[in-house]
């Protein structure tokens, strides 16, 4: 699987070169050129590592780290700026991110940097894998798939964590604090946010299949209401 980085830089030139190096040692790079895009980004996919300019417009670095972390403690975040000052870099860290390269920097440099950071990520524990049935749909969680009428579709890997744990518990109530816990490791309000993200995109998923509906059930949580399923695990 390629591991997929958000790169948040303005200079046109300096982010064409460095996106297609990165591409070119294989990873998937989604771009943003400014900080109110990357704020938008980062509520929509997953990211397996953060590369972000300091000086953007609009919204700076800094607070696209302070989003990320307010949800997300374990994203590896690399700051780039021209800024070589201490209190620039220690703002930085305390804000999460986990190390910084100052302007001008050789791409080897970087790549280094990101193959160390991703290593490093890769310690957690991953999901046991597995393959499931969902109502006309086949989950196949090892690989980040949903199959549905021959077609496959990517998932990332908490879309498939999602998925994975409703189907090992259909027709019952998850309670948020607990799909919070498993899947995100912490319970807390910007995670919630996140988590509703989530779902709407597993409802527009399983939409073409009327035997499932993923309900809220207000106050409490979610259920996954899957007309003559028992247990979701394919043999």
């Amino acid at each position: 699987m390629k591991a997929h980085i958000l790169y948040v830089e303005d200079d046109e030139s300096l982010s064409f070169v460095t996106r297609d190096n990165l591409e070119l040692q294989g990873y998937e790079i989604t771009h943003c050129p400014d900080g109110k895009e990357a704020l938008a980004k980062i509520h929509e996919q997953d990211f397996d590592l953060c590369i972000l300019d300091v000086m953007l417009p609009d919204v700076d670095g800094f607070t696209v780290a302070k989003e990320i972390r307010q949800y997300d403690k374990e994203t590896p975040i690399l700051f780039l700026t021209a800024k070589s000052l201490k209190e620039d870099r220690l703002r930085g860290l305390r804000l999460g991110a986990d190390d910084y390269i100052t302007k001008p920097f050789s791409i080897e440099e970087l790549i280094l940097k990101v193959e160390v950071f991703l290593r490093r990520s890769k310690i957690s524990p991953t999901p046991s894998p597995g393959r499931f049935r969902l109502g006309r749909f086949e989950l196949d969680h090892q690989n980040l798939s949903l199959l549905y009428n021959g077609e496959n579709m990517q998932l990332t890997q908490k879309e498939a964590d999602l998925l994975k744990l409703f189907a090992e518990n259909p027709n019952q109530i998850l309670k948020r604090s607990d799909i919070l816990k498993q899947i995100w490791g912490d319970d807390d309000y910007f995670l919630g946010r996140s988590l509703d993200v989530f779902i709407s995109r597993l409802r527009k998923y399983l939409r073409d299949d009327k035997t499932l509906k993923v309900e809220n059930i207000h106050g409490v949580g979610f259920r996954l209401k899957a007309e003559g399923m028992n247990d979701g695990m394919m043999e």
